[in-house]
């Protein structure tokens, strides 16, 4: 399927590895140009160099933290100023620390805030002048499975992200017809964070291993699997495109059936 994707200009935020980089992969593969970010310079460069490696458009790179607004500023402006444009705004971003309650104090709490929602209400309201200039603008959020229901010791993710949800669902009506916006709630997939959340099982006694971890979490995926990130990215992809012209307002889980609500 031809996802119309050429010669539109997207910029996919966190997206030096993980679910970020599998969307702009999938992106770029389908004829946009493609703006990426993270706050290592060295993970950012080998990033740009894979997605230059199969990318049918061009490819941009720009240093930033989504935590900090200016910087978020200048990331649109400089894929503004490189593309002429933009078309697709993609929004992703690390996860806060596997917490608890007890174990979380109120700094935590306006940290995991600024990560998981005020960097996408500041990449959006950057980028919601040039979407509406585009004859097909779009926005998809990359939240997480917590949005609908809540995974021990992500205390954090399972608060704070819901935010995102409302938001997206709000716009969705308030910037329709012009620009559409939809969410996808990822489930287990192989990423570092999903490392990062084994290995603090782990340390807490919840496993013995890294690999008990691994098997137990796959164990209660239907497809008896842990997904891979470009199977996210293709789904990013198609609702960036005019296949899914009328898909706004959606949260897509993309979780193997893991989800039960």
């Amino acid at each position: 399927m031809d996802l119309e994707l050429d010669d539109t200009s997207a910029l996919v935020t966190a997206s030096s590895s993980g679910l970020g980089f599998a969307s702009a992969q999938a992106l770029a593969e389908e004829g946009a140009n493609v703006a990426i970010c993270g706050r290592d310079a060295a993970r950012l460069a080998d990033a740009r160099d894979d997605l230059v490696a199969t990318a049918s458009g061009d490819v941009l790179a720009v240093q930033a933290d989504l935590t900090d607004p200016d910087d978020v500023s200048h990331l649109v402006r400089e894929t503004v100023d490189a593309f002429g444009g933009l078309d697709h705004l993609v929004t992703s971003s690390g996860g806060p620390p596997s917490t608890t309650f007890l174990e979380t104090d109120e700094q935590d709490w306006y940290q995991a805030y600024d990560l998981l929602v005020m960097s996408v209400v500041w990449t959006i309201e950057e980028s919601y002048e040039h979407l509406l200039e585009s004859d097909h603008g779009t926005i998809t959020c990359i939240t997480s499975r917590t949005v609908r229901e809540v995974v021990d010791g992500l205390l954090l993710s399972n608060s704070v992200r819901r935010g995102v949800i409302g938001l997206v669902k709000t716009i969705s009506r308030e910037f329709a017809p012009e620009i559409r916006a939809n969410a996808v709630l990822p489930g287990t997939i192989e990423t570092a964070r999903i490392e990062e959340l084994i290995d603090a099982r782990v340390e807490r006694g919840t496993y013995d291993d890294y690999e008990e971890g691994l098997t137990a979490m796959a164990g209660d995926i239907p497809m008896n699997r842990i997904g891979e990130p470009r199977e996210l990215g293709d789904v990013v992809a198609f609702l960036s495109s005019p296949r899914a012209s009328f898909v706004t307002g959606a949260e897509i889980p993309i979780d193997g059936g893991l989800l039960r609500s």
